[in-house]
């Protein structure tokens, strides 16, 4: 179990920290999308917007690579896993795999750590 929790924090925190700093750096290029999905996406670029998210993104990616804070790089990126199934659900399901295989490691580190998160759903 312990080698799982491992593999699957390394995962998730080189999805988050490379595809982050792709906002930043664009070494992988994006296609032309059309409809609403490129109309979302480009709202997102035009108004900067998508550098905050790819700041948590990659702020929470190397939380989960070093090891040390990992709660809170899961509590940074809870919001934008959230926000990419529902991209996905609403604007473009081609990607809504990845995204469930996503949610899947992130709900797994969670349960891990779970007794972190106990003291926030005390009443």
């Amino acid at each position: 179990m312990k080698y799982a929790v491992i593999i699957v924090r390394v995962l998730l925190g080189l999805m988050f920290a490379v595809f982050g700093s792709n906002a930043f750096l664009h070494f992988i290029p994006m296609p032309p999308m059309q409809g609403l999905p490129g109309q979302f996406i480009g709202a997102l670029f035009s108004s900067g917007y998508i550098y905050a998210i790819a700041g948590v993104q990659v702020v929470g990616g190397l939380l989960l690579l070093i090891g040390r804070f990992v709660p809170l790089g899961l509590t940074l990126l809870g919001p934008v896993i959230v926000n990419i199934m529902l991209y996905h659900i609403f604007l473009d399901p081609s990607g809504l795999g990845m995204g469930c295989v996503v949610s899947v490691l992130a709900l797994f580190l969670f349960w891990v750590h779970r007794d972190r998160f106990a003291p926030l759903l005390k009443p």
